[in-house]
């Protein structure tokens, strides 16, 4: 019998998580499907208790419903520190949240050779995805600051994430000394994105050679701020990877496999290729 799976968001029609978890699904000759569903708020728990009724073998969330998914399962403790659900695994009687997106984060940088312990990790923005990316770096041992453009967010989230790591915060008008000492830096807001192409909050003569320069954003594939990278001999790592690895991550918590990694990038950037 088919295993389905599923992404519920609001609006959901842009996600691509379909798309690499169907060609993984293809490689490994599984018989799974995974499909979007918009779900509004109010709806939420009704939608996630429903999947479990008819046997998913799991969901994805995405904005805005990750917060309001606190309210009807049980989260693992890092999925509690971060305040955010973007992976649902139903486990016998049990709703259990998960929170990949600062794991996928994470393992794009290993990936690119990055030793992530000590390493002086700037972080642009103070939304969601800073959030589980700083607790991530954190936790492992990196000193992370967190910059934003209102700086009393940066600090609440720092404040958060010194419980289980570094953490400090700045405004946006000290990024340039801020960059100028960082190991990595990691642009987590909208910044750069479709229709935004033509902006960055960092430009090259700010960056150093060897910086490694990392762009959660996918669409542009390469953002301004990667460019700026490129010109500065950063090493620059653009969003495909996270979501990707992200993604994997949920495919492992689900099914105990490991996915054809690689596979699943390739997908989605044959889609934005064409796009």
């Amino acid at each position: 019998m088919k295993t389905i799976y599923a992404v519920y968001g609001d609006p959901v029609g842009h996600s691509l998580s379909p798309v690499m978890h169907n060609a993984a699904y293809a490689k490994l000759g599984m018989d799974c499907e995974y499909h979007k569903f918009r779900v509004i708020q109010s709806n939420l728990g009704d939608a996630i208790m429903g999947a479990k009724a008819m046997g998913f073998g799991g969901l994805n969330l995405t904005i805005p419903l990750k917060e309001t998914a606190l309210d009807f399962i049980d989260p693992d403790p890092l999925c509690e520190a971060i305040g955010a659900v973007n992976t649902i695994e139903f486990r016998h009687d049990t709703v259990i949240g998960h929170n990949t997106d600062g794991i996928g984060a994470m393992n794009a940088l290993t990936l690119e050779g990055c030793v992530i312990p000590n390493s002086h990790i700037l972080i642009l923005g103070a939304g969601g995805a800073a959030r589980a990316v700083a607790f991530q770096l954190a936790k492992h041992k990196a000193y992370v600051t967190i910059a934003n453009r209102t700086v009393e967010r940066a600090i609440t989230l720092a404040r958060n994430v010194s419980r289980v790591g570094k953490a400090c915060a700045c405004g946006l008008e000290d990024i340039t000394r801020q960059v100028a000492e960082s190991d990595i830096l990691i642009n987590t807001t909208s910044v750069g994105m479709y229709p935004d192409i033509n902006n960055t909050l960092v430009t090259a003569d700010m960056m150093h050679k060897g910086q490694v320069v990392f762009d959660l954003v996918y669409s542009p594939l390469e953002t301004m701020f990667l460019q700026e990278g490129n010109k500065a001999n950063a090493i620059t790592i653009d969003g495909i990877r996270m979501l990707t690895l992200q993604g994997a991550e949920s495919f492992r918590i689900w099914t105990g496999i490991t996915p054809p990694v690689d596979v699943m990038e390739q997908a989605v950037r044959d889609v934005l290729n064409k796009q």
